[in-house]
């Protein structure tokens, strides 16, 4: 069964959608003082929804303890004492992180490896994605004409003073970063590297969503950002001058005509002192079911980890996804020789670029 988004769904809102699909789902039904401990870096309004429909399903009340970092390291620093049962991860250097820590613990379990992609899964079971966003284009729709991109094309003088990025230390970059390394090797990435640093039009600084803001504003045409950011500003109905930013830009997926774009995950790890084990699994298992699969991305604007789960009605409207398919277990290797590229070259230390003339 394939899930759709559609007007009737979306009138719905959150509650009724989740009892339509969720109602005739059988419960397996444990003991009421049941829990499982969840330690989560995705925000509540994601996350718990489908927490309480788990907690109907099973009996099992689901504790959620929720931070934006950091979480690692406090599993970490509470040792074999810890009460944590799963981790959840916004992005995926967390779940490197977890497991370069050795504070998670293999899941062989084989329904989840049929449902996940080898790309996006630990080759061991210590971690496993939940949701796929790929590292994307926004161009200007009025001072860019093109259509199509290459992560290459960003080091392209032509686009001299026309780019705009975060820090490229920041893991949603770095990871990027090590996919070149995997394709085109360390002479050629630091080369691309020093070519995109002299493109900048400012000094890399801000969030994703600063860099749609800023080709708004004119201080830039193009940006590297991650799918989903695109969906946030579209629909964030508080701060609506992020749905202006969004109107002004197209969104391009790179490498479409060849290996495709470079796509990361947000994810999950079982704790390697989890008290309640069992039902981690159980709830790792429920996340990767196909109702939930769903809502979970419709909620992040991601795609589903699963290949046999549609995205919804927005992200569907963006195009066709050709994902890069390098698995992340390799570029999680690679991910030290990308910071040490960026730091041998001061890469975020950027004087103002003349600006090429707009195509």
């Amino acid at each position: 069964m394939t899930l759709y988004r559609s007007a009737g769904y979306a009138s719905f809102g959150m509650a009724a959608f989740l009892f339509v699909v969720f109602c005739a789902a059988p419960a397996a039904r444990t003991s009421a003082e049941e829990v499982v401990n969840v330690y989560s870096s995705r925000k509540p309004e994601f996350i718990t929804p489908l927490l309480k429909v788990f907690e109907q399903l099973t009996d099992i009340k689901a504790n959620v303890i929720y931070a934006k970092s950091d979480l690692v390291e406090r599993i970490a620093a509470e040792g074999a004492n810890s009460t944590a049962d799963i981790l959840l991860a916004n992005e995926f250097s967390q779940l490197v992180a977890a497991k370069e820590l050795q504070i998670t613990q293999p899941v062989m379990k084989p329904l989840l490896a049929e449902r996940i992609n080898f790309a996006y899964r630990d080759p061991g079971g210590y971690w496993f994605g939940l949701s796929r966003r790929a590292r994307i284009v926004l161009a200007s729709k009025t001072r860019v004409k093109q259509n199509s991109f290459t992560y290459e094309e960003l080091a392209d003088p032509k686009w001299k003073g026309r780019v705009c990025i975060r820090s490229v230390r920041h893991p949603y970059n770095i990871i990027l970063i090590a996919s070149l390394l995997a394709h085109k090797g360390e002479a050629w990435t630091e080369k691309w590297l020093r070519g995109l640093k002299n493109n900048l039009a400012i000094k890399p600084a801000g969030g994703d969503r600063t860099q749609a803001a800023n080709i708004h504003a004119g201080k830039c045409d193009v940006a590297l950002v991650n799918t989903y950011y695109m969906g946030a500003m579209l629909m964030n109905d508080k701060k609506p001058e992020q749905k202006e930013w969004a109107a002004s830009v197209k969104l391009i997926f790179p490498n479409a005509a060849d290996r495709g774009s470079h796509v990361s995950i947000s994810g999950m790890a079982l704790a390697k002192h989890a008290p309640n084990a069992a039902n981690g699994i159980l709830l790792m298992d429920f996340l990767t079911s196909e109702p939930a699969q769903f809502i979970y991305a419709l909620e992040n604007h991601e795609y589903p980890i699963r290949d046999d789960v549609a995205p919804s009605k927005l992200v569907s409207s963006w195009g066709k996804l050709k994902s890069d398919f390098v698995p992340l277990e390799r570029l999680a290797k690679l991910s030290d020789k990308a910071r040490y590229l960026v730091d041998q070259i001061d890469f975020d230390v950027v004087r103002s670029a003349k600006r090429s003339q707009a195509k």
